[in-house]
């Protein structure tokens, strides 16, 4: 079953978080993810105003951990870390039936 990451970012240097973008995308797929939402036009239909959500699937936790742990990732995340301002949880995904 699949695991989805779903990350709020608010954006805090647009110049350093555009060269985080550029980069991060095939270390993602490198990893077995892929990107369902990266975007920042959000409606918000309650209190939660999220500036910038991005959804990205990969086959397994592990997945997920071997990649934020990589060493490709781990030399670009200052640059996500200095351009913005991010939460993230993980959510199973649903069974097909």
């Amino acid at each position: 079953m699949s695991v989805y990451m779903i990350i709020d970012s608010k954006i805090k240097d647009r110049d350093v978080y555009a060269q985080y973008i550029e980069q991060v995308a095939p270390i993602v797929a490198k990893y077995g993810g892929r990107y369902h939402v990266r975007g920042e036009n959000v409606r918000a239909l309650g209190t939660w105003k999220p500036e910038r959500i991005i959804i990205l699937e990969f086959p397994t936790e592990d997945h997920i951990m071997k990649w934020l742990a990589s060493p490709e990732y781990k030399a670009i995340a200052p640059l996500r870390e200095a351009g913005a301002d991010t939460q993230a949880i993980l959510v199973d995904g649903y069974p097909d039936q």
